[in-house]
Formats: structure tokens, sequence, C-alpha cells
């Protein structure tokens, strides 16, 4: 009789598992505006909420939310604790699986998405790199466009810097009809209630964008925002790093957008990143921004070496 292979370690630690309903709706709603169409073009859109916590309450909403824009969209929660996936079954539904696993992501074939929000927080800063090379490994590759595919971009779903507004912009430039940019592995922290978020995009060949997205009401200053810096750039919020003097600029764009406060915190929040634009790469538009979203080129804020 041959031996018995030994069982697969998942890779990772676990996590405290803190979780609230509602917590990434923020982080949702941008990856449905600006992953939609590739979730749609696929034949069996997968996507993967890893390390969903102690409740299951994420991965049922990213369910929700992903199929108002990929109506056969899939998701599948991976916990590193088997008594969180055992405790999450009675929520597995159509289009919803759970299962045990960390960051090897056991699923079949490469996911289109990869969601993992506030899970790299514990670990150090020194690991990250190779965390996001683990997972975006495991993303579904880029593929070049087909030779009948239409060189023109469906209508409203332009993007990239030529167009900013565009609903795809934040997530990259723009790409030919029948071209896919590959799956996309989104990486950040939030606060407990999802009041403020800030995350990395990666495609497989790695990051692509930073994303500062705020319940404006609750933003004394764009700066506030730094408490929740994603874990490959909280420790670099210092003088000499970019990401220190973006958010020093945008407190000053901030301070002199003071007079657009009288319409609301929206316009001047609109108004501040509009000004932003003269020095740094904003990859989005006002579409993002009436949000409370701005989001910047990965290569403008990446820490020094």
């Amino acid at each position: 009789m041959p031996p018995r292979a030994a069982a697969t370690r998942p890779v990772g630690t676990v996590t405290r598992g803190t979780t609230n309903p509602n917590r990434l709706r923020r982080m949702d709603r941008w990856i449905a505006a600006t992953h939609g169409a590739e979730l749609r073009r696929a034949a069996d859109p997968v996507a993967v909420d890893l390390g969903y916590g102690a409740a299951p309450w994420t991965a049922v909403e990213l369910l929700h939310r992903l199929r108002t824009v990929a109506p056969h969209a899939r998701v599948v929660g991976v916990e590193i604790d088997p008594a969180r996936v055992a405790a999450a079954q009675p929520y597995a539904r159509e289009g919803l699986d759970f299962r045990h696993g960390g960051f090897e992501v056991p699923v079949a074939g490469p996911p289109l998405l990869i969601r993992a929000a506030n899970v790299l927080r514990q670990y150090d800063e020194a690991e990250v790199a190779a965390v996001w090379q683990r997972l975006c490994a495991r993303l579904a590759p880029a593929s070049a466009p087909s030779p009948s595919a239409s060189p023109s971009p469906r209508a409203g779903s332009a993007s990239g810097p030529s167009v900013p507004s565009g609903p795809s912009g934040p997530s990259g430039p723009s790409v030919p009809s029948g071209h896919s940019r590959g799956g996309l592995l989104v990486e950040g922290t939030c606060d407990e209630i999802g009041r403020r978020h800030v995350w990395v995009a990666l495609g497989p060949e790695g990051p692509r964008t930073v994303t500062f997205a705020t319940r404006l009401g609750s933003l004394e200053r764009p700066s506030d925002l730094a408490e929740r810096l994603p874990k490959a750039l909280i420790h670099r919020n210092v003088p000499g790093e970019p990401v220190h003097a973006f958010l020093r600029d945008f407190d000053r764009a901030w301070a002199a957008a003071a007079p657009y406060a009288s319409y609301g915190a929206r316009q001047r929040w609109m108004r501040a990143v509009r000004d932003l634009t003269a020095d740094w790469p904003v990859s989005d538009g006002p579409v993002r921004w009436r949000q409370g979203e701005v989001t910047v080129r990965w290569e403008a804020l990446a820490p020094r070496a």
C-alpha cells in the first residue's frame, strides 16, 4: 500500500477575527465599480474573501455586491481557523462556499479576485512582499485580445488617465476590448465600522494603486487616514517617505479648500483632490471622488528602499 500523503498545512497565522456587518462596504463598492467588467467577462468569476474572520458577514456581503455587476460571480470564504469555517457553514448557499486555508488560497483554478482586508496588520512589514507575491501568483493571468476582438472599448467602460472619471480608472490604464488585465488582489485596512479605509490594488504583475476612502462627515483632515494605512505603508508615514509627503500635501489642499466647506464635505474633498492632481498621479476622477475616495498610482507612494 502506498504511503498516505501528508495533509498540507495552511500558510499563515490566525488573525484576531474581528469583524462587523457592512465593515468592508467601501472596498466592496470600489471593487464592483473598477473590476466588474473583468468579472462579467469571465465564464466562471471566482472571488476569494481571504481571512473573513470570526463571522462570515463580509463574505455574504461581497457576494451580494459583486452580483449587482456580475450575476454569475461566486465567492469562496477562506479562513485559517477551522472553527470559523465550521461556524460559517450554515451561511453557505448557491455561489457561496467556505473553506479551510490560508495564503495558498485553496480554490480550484486562479481566482479573478482576492480580497484580504485587515489580514496583514499583525504581520511584520518585511513579510508583506512575500505574501503579496504568493497571492498575486494565484490570480488569473492577464490575456491578450483575441484577433476578432474590437479595438474600441465599450461605451461607458473607458478608463485610465485619458478618461479620469471612467469606472475602471482606479485599477489601472484602459485596455483594448477583449484584453484582460487578469485577477485583482485588494489588500488593506479599515476601522472597526468601516468609516476609514486604505487599500492597495495589485494585479498578477504586482502593485498598481493605493486607494484612500472615508466617510467624509467623520474626517477632520485627510491625514486622519494615516492610522489605516496598510502594513506596507503604515510604518513609512515619516518625513522623507512618499506617503508622508502625499498626506502632507493632501492636508494642505484640504485647508486651501476650506471655503468649499459651506457647500458640504463632499465638495471640499473634491476640490482638494482636484488640486492634488497637479502634483500627484491620481488615477480616478470625479465619479469616485464623490464617494469620498481618491486613488493614486502605487509607484508614487511606494516606500523608499
